[in-house]
């Protein structure tokens, strides 16, 4: 097997944005920045939802988006609907009949 076909395999250090929430599990992902957990160095990557702030694992009815995806579509929506044109009702002219 060849060793410079398969993308280097570590433990990294991953961190819920919503709730601060960290645990570390291997992969092949190489984030730059690098923070101690535990008295150890590991990569971090950030992910916006992970076990400790999804709505199945906690239990919850409510989602919290920490990002605002869900307000910025709502805005973005909410205005192409407020700026679109009424239908203009137009006159049909009957048709002339051939003979």
């Amino acid at each position: 097997m060849k060793k410079s076909g398969h993308p280097a395999y570590q433990d990294v250090l991953f961190v819920d944005s919503s709730t601060g929430f960290k645990f570390v599990c291997g992969t092949t992902l190489q984030p730059k920045e690098t923070e101690t957990f535990e008295g150890k160095q590991y990569p971090v990557f950030k992910v916006p939802v992970s076990s400790a702030s999804h709505p199945f694992f906690t239990k919850s009815k409510q989602f919290i988006d920490s990002e605002g995806r869900v307000d910025k579509f709502n805005k973005r929506y909410a205005a192409k609907t407020a700026a679109a044109p009424k239908p203009v009702a137009v006159e049909k002219k009957p048709k002339k009949k051939k003979k």
